[in-house]
């Protein structure tokens, strides 16, 4: 393990059946002003949102509510939603629902006193906050971005077609409590679970495929490829299996909480290129990754091969015997092929709403990052997407 590096996580934890019980303590160590933050409504059908205003009711604060939060938040929904904060003059920005619920809190929290354009700001020149951060708390809802324990945000201009993620660098950025019940993920929809697995999965790989050394970070990220592949399986045979959707919970937040990121560089680009996709067609943040990986990894394949080999024998369970490793690395793909058409994840762009006259866009907003086993350049980031269409 070759990397100097510093960690700090400063998120509280709470999990199980009862997590909601300890919001209560968390509400007496902020003012009476409480924003409550979240998505579509669901909140409302499945008693989540009852549950968690009575607890506020009781607790004797005062609340003023941002709901109709978008899977994929845009710029003008953060400027409703930082007028929303100052009127309250918020003490707490409290999110409930999943990662994007929580991806707008946070950006909501290094906004409302920034004197700036803060899509300008953070997303654009990705500047840290210079001003007081609101406090955030969250009551996870959905699995798979790990928001509830990092400092990321992800927001989209669809004025302009970017999407673009921020992770900023200061830890009080991060939610300062966070509650995870698993039975809240039991009513998800079918595709929304099996996106949110794909997610939870890829975060880890763009942590991987990068390094030559022997680094700690790896083997743990193999163990947690291997637990959300077995919990996956799982799930997806029994979305009511409480064991693996629990399981799947708390590997989602061991994704991104940037403990598997630690001593090493990371790649990040399918995420890029998901995410450029995604402004281009609002499409659910997972599927864009699972559209776009594959043709990804068979592209920078040559360049980290002994990777791509450790990864097809240590979490596909390939026999090496006898086999190219070119050979063993193919086949490590292949069931990773099999496994994501296994869920019923999306495989195509086209099936997500792209088309060929989009690409063009698509590649123009790709950022393009270097901590992976190769830098892309503009044309082949096309033939990428082209594959993935």
């Amino acid at each position: 393990m070759l990397g100097t590096f510093t960690y700090c996580n400063p998120t509280k934890l709470y999990f199980g059946e009862d997590a909601l019980q300890n919001l209560p303590r968390e509400l007496a160590n902020y003012g009476k002003n409480i924003v409550l933050i979240y998505g579509g409504g669901s909140i409302k059908k499945n008693g989540i949102y009852d549950a968690v205003t009575k607890i506020l009711a009781d607790c004797g604060k005062n609340v003023a509510e941002i709901a109709g939060v978008m899977p994929n938040p845009t710029v003008d929904k953060l400027y409703e939603g930082i007028e929303i904060a100052r009127a309250h003059n918020a003490d707490l920005l409290l999110a409930v629902g999943g990662g994007s619920v929580c991806d707008y809190a946070k950006a909501v929290s290094v906004s409302v006193n920034c004197r700036e354009d803060p899509w300008e700001k953070y997303y654009l020149r990705f500047e840290e906050p210079d001003c007081e951060v609101l406090p955030v708390g969250c009551v996870l809802t959905m699995v798979g971005t790990g928001s509830e324990m990092n400092a990321g945000s992800v927001i989209t201009n669809p004025h302009t077609h970017q999407k673009i993620g921020h992770v900023f660098a200061d830890e009080k950025i991060m939610p300062r409590f966070s509650i995870l019940n698993p039975k809240y993920t039991l009513t998800l929809p079918h595709y929304q679970m099996v996106a949110g697995i794909y997610d939870i999965f890829n975060h880890i790989c763009e942590q991987y495929f990068s390094g030559e050394d022997d680094n700690t970070s790896d083997y743990l990220s193999e163990g947690l490829m291997r637990s959300v592949i077995h919990a996956s399986r799982i799930a997806n045979q029994n979305p009511q299996d409480y064991e693996a959707r629990s399981n799947l919970m708390w590997s989602a937040t061991w994704a991104l909480n940037t403990l598997v990121s630690r001593g090493k560089s990371t790649d990040w680009m399918v995420h890029m290129l998901g995410q450029a996709a995604g402004a281009y067609t609002d499409a659910t943040h997972g599927m864009t990754l699972s559209a776009v990986s594959l043709p990804y990894y068979r592209h920078i394949m040559p360049y980290g091969l002994a990777k791509f080999k450790r990864f097809a024998v240590n979490v596909w369970d390939v026999e090496p015997t006898g086999k190219s490793d070119e050979d063993i690395a193919v086949q490590g793909l292949a069931a990773m092929e099999d496994w994501m058409r296994e869920l019923g994840l999306v495989m195509k762009l086209s099936d997500l709403g792209a088309t060929e006259e989009m690409l063009e866009g698509i590649a123009h907003g790709v950022l393009v990052m270097s901590g992976g086993y190769h830098v892309l350049d503009r044309k082949e980031i096309l033939e990428i997407l082209k594959e993935s269409l």
